[in-house]
C-alpha cells in the first residue's frame, strides 16, 4: 500500500520470505506460572527467613538521573563497619554486600547505616543449635513471635506518599540570585583541582619561607 498522511515513510528492508523466519513463543504464560511456583517454593524453604534480602538506597548514576533514588546492589564495607555488622555475617542474615561500591557522600552513607541499624533492631536470629544459644541470638519469647516477611524488605516510600512532598513557600531574593549550573561546575572544578591547588599552595609557602630566611640572613650580615 502507498503511504498515507503525514507519517514516517516506511523503509523496511525485509527478505522475500521473512514471514517464514518469524520467531514465536507460546510458553510465556506457562513460564510465568513456573516462576511464581518457584518463588513460593523458595520462600517456603527459607521460612521463617525473609523471602528477599535487604538492599541499600542509592542514587542513579549520571548527571541526568542522579536526583532519583532506588535500591542498589549491596551495602559497602564502610557502611557495614559503621553499623557494627561483620562483612562475613551480613550475607547470612539477609543483607546484600557489594565490595566494589564506594561511598561518595556522607549523607547517603549515614542513611544506609541507619537503614542497617533499623533492620538489625527488628531482626530475630535463630540459634544454630536450639539447646545452645550463642551471644546475639534472640530469646525464646522473640522466637515464638517470628513470622516470615513476604515482599520487599523496607521498601522506599513512593513519590505519591506525603513523606516526599515539598511544601510551597515564597521565593526569596537569594533563590533568585542562586545559579545552580555555575555552582555545580564550580564544585566539580574544586574537587578536580584540589590536589594541584594544594600542591601550589604548599610550594608557595615553602618559597615564602625560604625568602624570609634569606632576608633574615642578609639582614644579620648587614649588622
Amino acid at each position: 500500500m502507498a503511504p498515507k498522511r503525514n507519517n514516517v515513510v516506511p523503509n523496511g528492508h525485509f527478505h522475500k520470505k521473512w514471514q517464514e523466519h518469524v520467531k514465536c513463543w507460546f510458553n510465556q504464560p506457562a513460564r510465568k506460572i513456573r516462576r511464581h511456583e518457584k518463588r513460593v517454593e523458595k520462600a517456603r524453604k527459607m521460612a521463617p527467613r525473609p523471602a528477599n534480602k535487604l538492599k541499600p538506597v542509592v542514587r542513579c548514576p549520571t548527571f541526568r538521573y542522579n536526583t532519583k533514588q532506588r535500591t542498589g546492589r549491596g551495602f559497602t564495607l564502610e557502611e557495614l563497619k559503621a553499623a557494627g555488622i561483620p562483612k562475613r555475617l551480613a550475607p547470612t542474615i539477609g543483607i546484600t554486600v557489594d565490595h566494589r561500591r564506594r561511598n561518595k557522600s556522607v549523607e547517603a552513607m549515614q542513611g544506609n547505616v541507619r537503614r542497617l541499624k533499623e533492620y538489625k533492631s527488628k531482626l530475630i536470629l535463630f540459634p544454630k543449635t536450639a539447646n545452645k544459644p550463642k551471644k546475639g541470638d534472640s530469646s525464646e519469647e522473640e522466637l515464638k513471635l517470628a513470622s516470615q516477611l513476604k515482599g520487599k524488605l523496607m521498601p522506599l516510600p513512593s513519590r505519591r506518599s506525603g513523606k516526599l512532598r515539598v511544601t510551597s513557600r515564597a521565593i526569596t531574593e537569594d533563590d533568585q540570585k542562586f545559579q545552580a549550573f555555575n555552582t555545580l561546575r564550580r564544585s566539580r572544578a574544586t574537587a578536580r583541582m584540589w590536589g594541584l591547588r594544594a600542591k601550589r599552595a604548599k610550594e608557595a609557602a615553602e618559597d615564602q619561607e625560604i625568602a624570609g630566611k634569606a632576608a633574615a640572613k642578609k639582614a644579620a650580615k648587614g649588622k
